[in-house]
Order: structure tokens, then C-alpha cells, then sequence
């Protein structure tokens, strides 16, 4: 599995022209209920990486462990970054990673909100203007959920809920701590609040109650196939 941290600067130029996929983690330093890990984004998104290593010639980037958390920013144990400092830092690591040969290059994001994302496409939209021959795909994990029908049974769970208590539940359930309830935000119509935690108490989107091992396991194998398509469809194109 050719994790870019390992390789050694003579490992690296032999792989070079043989591997130009490249697989860019993104995370969060973010609460996740009372029960999930600060690094549950992470730890996701880095995994499906992993294991789409073991079946398609892709390198798998260091994570970046820090997003634009804005909903959550009040809520304990949290730490974000700005949205232009997320903007500014994925423009450097694209730029840099098609500098070192790899011209495919795919951000998958294990935090889903709204603003976060926008950053990163935002980013990617500029630096296929300036690099010629560069391919780039933006995703979140949530946007592979339609691939989990059958497995998934709370609509619209997106944050520390069914989805990711199964993900960490399979994954490291030595990390899971008992669980939470059942919540969802409310925040008003329109208005920028600055009290996010008044309209989110506990910081659950979702039904953590419903989660298991085994829809864990099924949800990131049907994740695994779905991003080794997409290496395949950008091999190919």
C-alpha cells in the first residue's frame, strides 16, 4: 500500500510514472456526541483511502486533519480553521502533489459541511484553470450514501448518528464510548447565530441508537467499491 509518508525520495521516483492517483484525506478536529472520537472524520475518510490502496494503484496523501467546523465551532473540543485557510492550504497540496507527477487527484472529505466543502471545490475549481492536465474529484463521505440503501435507516443522518457510530463501531470499537440520544439540529431560518449550542445541544444529526459493526462493515465496503470506481473512471478518461 503506497501511504506517501513511508516511501522513501528512491521509492518514490521509481513509483512515480506508474502511479499518478493520488488519494487526499480530509478530516476534522470536531465533537461527535458524547460517545464518538474528536477524530471520527478522519479516521473515516482515511480508511476507505487505505483500503482503496489495496485494490487500485492509487497513493494515499497524509490527512489533513483540520476543516471549517462552523456549526459545531461551540461545542467542546472542536478546532477548526478558517474557510480561506482551508481554501488556501488544499490549493498548496493540489499544486504541489501534480508538481510530484500526480495528475489525478481526489479529496475525499470525512466532514460534510456545507461551507467546508464549498472551500475545497471552490479550490479545486481554480487549480484545474491553472494546471493543464490535472483531474480532481470532491467528495464527502455523505455523498456515497446513496449507495448504502438497504443498510442506513435514519433518514437524513449526517453527523454522529447511525452512520458514523457504525463506522467507528467496526473500525476501532475500542475508541467508542457507550452512546448518545437521538437529535437533531434546529437552528432558525436564515440568521447566523452566534450561539450554535443553544440549537444543538448534544451535537448528534442522527440516530446513534440504530448503529452496528455490521452495517459499518457494509457501509465502507460499498464505499470502497464506489471510490475504486471513480479511480477507475479517472484511470480511464
Amino acid at each position: 500500500m503506497p501511504l506517501l509518508e513511508n516511501v522513501t525520495m528512491k521509492e518514490f521516483e521509481g513509483l512515480r510514472n506508474d502511479i499518478q492517483t493520488v488519494l487526499l484525506p480530509v478530516g476534522s478536529v470536531e465533537e461527535h456526541g458524547a460517545h464518538l472520537p474528536l477524530g471520527t472524520d478522519t479516521f473515516h475518510a482515511l480508511e476507505i483511502a487505505r483500503r482503496v490502496a489495496l485494490e487500485r494503484k492509487v497513493w494515499v496523501a497524509p490527512p489533513l486533519w483540520y476543516g471549517l467546523c462552523r456549526s459545531t465551532s461551540d461545542h467542546p473540543g472542536t478546532v477548526g480553521i478558517r474557510g480561506i485557510t482551508l481554501r488556501s492550504v488544499i490549493c498548496d497540496l493540489v499544486e504541489s502533489l501534480y508538481n510530484q507527477g500526480m495528475k489525478n487527484i481526489i479529496i475525499l472529505s470525512g466532514h460534510a459541511g456545507g461551507t467546508h466543502m464549498a472551500m475545497i471545490v471552490d479550490a479545486c475549481e481554480e487549480m484545474i484553470k491553472r494546471l493543464p492536465e490535472l483531474k480532481c474529484a470532491v467528495l464527502s463521505v455523505l455523498d456515497l450514501r446513496k449507495h448504502w440503501d438497504g443498510i442506513v435507516e435514519t433518514p437524513d443522518d449526517s453527523h454522529a448518528g447511525e452512520v458514523e457510530t457504525s463506522i467507528i463501531a467496526y473500525l476501532m470499537p475500542e475508541a467508542l464510548r457507550g452512546s448518545s440520544s437521538e437529535e437533531y439540529p434546529s437552528f432558525p431560518d436564515y440568521l447566523i447565530v452566534r450561539d450554535k449550542r443553544r440549537f444543538w445541544r448534544g451535537g448528534v444529526w442522527g440516530d446513534p441508537a440504530k448503529a452496528s459493526p455490521e452495517k459499518g462493515k457494509a457501509i465502507m465496503e460499498r464505499s470502497v467499491r464506489e471510490i475504486c470506481r471513480l479511480v477507475d473512471r479517472m484511470n480511464r478518461d
